[in-house]
């Protein structure tokens, strides 16, 4: 079930798409292909939710989000408006994974309005990715990354700084630029 407030611009939900009942997906938002949405996620106005995308439970999305086609957002995951999510990029949200762990607790992630995650990336649970940080393809994030703050590598590592466009600003990975 999709819910939305008045507006010109319809949600769509591909056929094959799954929104279960009670999940919030704003105006003009396009869930394609073979997409799951859960009951109690939100996904803002504006979004694309690319071919094989999962949303899980409690999630939240803001508007005009990108997120590309096989990627997986987990329970415990926020991400802000414009923030871009490449192809297979993976959230987890547990730090110490079992079949079997009656005990574990879901550890929040934050993705700050803009940034930008490459295709293939892993975002470990408990980080905060500021507002237009740049993370490189095939990037593996184990610790907060700041805004504006270009991160590539495995582990991720500062490589530079970029604008609000994403260009690359400064190679100086000790000194962000002035604004």
């Amino acid at each position: 079930m999709t819910t939305h407030t008045a507006s010109s611009d319809p949600v769509f939900v591909h056929p094959t798409a799954d929104v279960e009942k009670g999940a919030r997906v704003g105006d003009g938002t396009k869930v394609w292909h073979l997409a799951h949405i859960r009951s109690t996620a939100q996904v803002g106005a504006g979004c694309v939710i690319g071919r094989n995308v999962y949303v899980d439970a409690d999630v939240v999305i803001g508007d005009r989000v990108k997120v590309q086609n096989n990627v997986s957002v987990y329970k415990g995951v926020t991400i802000e408006d414009e923030v871009f999510v490449g192809p297979c990029a993976v959230f987890t949200n547990d730090f110490r994974p079992r079949a079997q762990n009656p005990d574990w607790e879901i550890t929040p992630t934050v993705i700050r309005k803009g940034a930008s995650i490459g295709a293939n990336a892993t975002l470990v649970c408990g980080i905060e990715v500021g507002s237009y940080a740049m993370i490189a393809a095939g990037s593996v994030v184990t610790r907060d990354v700041a805004p504006y703050q270009l991160v590539a590598g495995n582990p991720a590592r500062p490589k530079g700084w970029v604008d609000e466009r994403g260009d690359v600003v400064s190679r100086d990975v000790s000194t962000p630029p002035q604004r």
